[in-house]
Formats: C-alpha cells, sequence, structure tokens
C-alpha cells in the first residue's frame, strides 16, 4: 500500500494493541487493594471475615483475574514483538 509490508502493518498493530495492554495493567494495578494488612489485621483475623471468604467474587477478584490475564497478554505480545519476522 504505501511501501509497508505486512510484517510491518502486523508489528505497527501489535505494538499499539501492546501500549493499550501496558497502560490498562498499570491502571489495574493502581485500582487494586493492598495485600498488606499490617499488624491489626493479624490480631483481628482478616481472613476469616466474609470479605476475605468471598474476595474471588468481588470487584477485587475481577480486577486480580484481569490483571493476571493481561500480565499473560503482555508477556506474549512482548515475544511475538521480539521475532524478526
Amino acid at each position: 500500500m504505501f511501501g509497508m509490508s505486512v510484517a510491518d502493518t502486523i508489528r505497527v498493530l501489535l505494538m499499539g494493541v501492546f501500549i493499550l495492554v501496558c497502560i490498562f495493567i498499570a491502571v489495574l494495578v493502581l485500582m487494586q487493594e493492598s495485600k498488606q494488612n499490617g499488624l491489626p489485621g493479624a490480631i483481628s483475623g482478616a481472613a476469616d471475615t466474609y470479605w476475605g471468604k468471598n474476595k474471588g467474587r468481588s470487584m477485587e477478584g475481577k480486577l486480580v483475574l484481569f490483571t493476571k490475564i493481561l500480565v499473560v497478554a503482555f508477556f506474549v505480545i512482548a515475544a511475538v514483538l521480539n521475532i524478526n519476522f
């Protein structure tokens, strides 16, 4: 088309997706709660609460799941972009 081969076009598209994945990972990590409860959490037994037992079904659990999916996508896209095709 404009002097770009198919491989160049795919590389540019993957770079765009890679940048979006990086931004989404940063946002998701910043949205998550801290895992460190400190001394008050250790004394009160915060893991035995209703919130602690059902965390996987909560919004926090969904944020963790989406973060894991995006991190896998990050590594896959980074590996593909590193290949010289």
